[in-house]
């Protein structure tokens, strides 16, 4: 197996145990605290591994865009992207979208991006010879 799939594989299995947990807070877990703003950190990791695992980017700038894509989505909440859209009777929208903006949700993915680039720059990506 080349580096490249060696590389694919291991940020897809990432990003396959995050979707897992993220599913499970959706699914199992009542408390505000961690849906919220544990479930906000963590998926930054979630679509910083997805997107790795597509495009084997170097880590500060895909760190830089999934932090843009998170507060994207996060101020389309604001503008009620849902409604504008008709889709509030739609579960997955409304789940995968959000329903309602907060600054707390804006510092998680804040945190959740520092923390996923530190993650893949020291761990991942500086492990492995001949990094892309």
């Amino acid at each position: 197996m080349g580096l490249i799939s060696r590389k694919r594989k291991t940020y897809f299995v990432a990003f396959i145990v995050f979707l897992l947990i993220e599913i499970s807070i959706a699914l199992f877990v009542e408390n505000h605290f961690i849906r919220g703003t544990l479930g906000d950190f963590l998926v930054v990791f979630l679509i910083y591994f997805f997107f790795q695992w597509i495009f084997l980017s170097k880590p500060f700038y895909l760190a830089a865009f999934t932090m843009v894509f998170a507060f994207l989505v996060e101020f389309l909440q604001y503008f009620n992207l849902v409604e504008v859209l008709g889709l509030q009777q739609n579960l997955l929208a409304s789940t995968v979208l959000g329903t309602t903006f907060s600054l707390h949700d804006l510092i998680a993915y804040g945190l959740g991006t520092i923390c996923v680039y530190w993650l893949d720059k020291k761990i991942f990506y500086s492990h492995t010879p001949g990094r892309l």
